[in-house]
């Protein structure tokens, strides 16, 4: 009913506890302030590891999916592999629309703006709201999971426009810095270390969750299955015949 080993998942949960309390120290103090943008910039250390963890919550979901899809590899753990890593999808575009909001009022002066960025990542957000939506509705288990697998294709298509889109359309939104179309980081010194770990602390992290979401999904579906059976039980007794010898000595 995991995915990891229960001494593994508790051993990453330290880990994962230990790299974001070094992760904040960095952040906070370790880190240098920005020549430009002075202390706002330390959101950075938020707000990118947050959209790391997006693209990789949402590519896992559209490759469960496709594997779910695939004859030869369609199992129940995809499907529960492929909901519990979108849930988490939203939460780090969440997070990231935040700390970019956050970051964008004292730098650009406004929360927000329509920037081609800004735009492509809310679409995103609401995109996997919705498919998190078709996951509630009632019906059979194999359909619910093959239109859900579908949406999840389509869906993860706005992952690399979310992505390119300052490189297709100059907005306001500065063009990628951590790594450009070359693949050339330009971010050096503690700055980066910081940034590369806030990385690692949030991909641990990102582990962690979906080993205890997916945990979570089957628990549930047993308490579903159990209350189903039940139910089948008393309709059953409900509508058996009643014994005459019973009914005689209640009377």
């Amino acid at each position: 009913m995991t995915l990891l080993k229960p001494v593994v998942a508790r051993a990453l949960g330290w880990v994962t506890l230990a790299s974001l309390v070094v992760l904040a120290l960095f952040g906070l103090w370790g880190a240098p302030a920005d020549e430009v943008q002075s202390d706002a910039q330390r959101l950075m250390y938020l707000h990118v590891p947050a959209a790391w963890i997006a693209y990789l919550a949402f590519g896992v979901t559209a490759l469960a999916s496709g594997l779910w899809l695939w004859p030869r590899t369609r199992s129940i753990v995809w499907d529960r592999i492929a909901g519990a890593s979108a849930e988490l999808g939203v939460l780090f575009t969440g997070i990231t629309l935040l700390m970019g909001s956050l970051w964008g009022r004292p730098v650009w002066g406004v929360w927000w703006a329509w920037d081609a960025r800004l735009v492509t990542t809310a679409v995103l957000f609401f995109l996997y709201l919705g498919y998190l939506a078709l996951r509630r509705v009632p019906g059979n288990p194999e359909a619910r999971a093959r239109r859900c697998a579908i949406a999840a294709l389509i869906a993860f298509v706005d992952v690399p426009i979310v992505h390119f889109s300052v490189t297709w359309w100059r907005t306001l939104h500065q063009e990628a810095t951590v790594f450009d179309p070359e693949l050339k980081a330009h971010i050096h010194g503690v700055m980066a270390f910081t940034l590369w770990f806030g990385v690692l602390a949030f991909t641990l992290l990102y582990v962690y969750l979906l080993d205890r979401r997916y945990r979570l999904e089957c628990l549930q579906e047993g308490l579903d299955d159990r209350e189903l059976q039940q139910a089948i039980e008393e309709r059953v007794r409900g509508a058996r015949p009643t014994d005459p010898a019973e009914v005689g000595a209640g009377r």
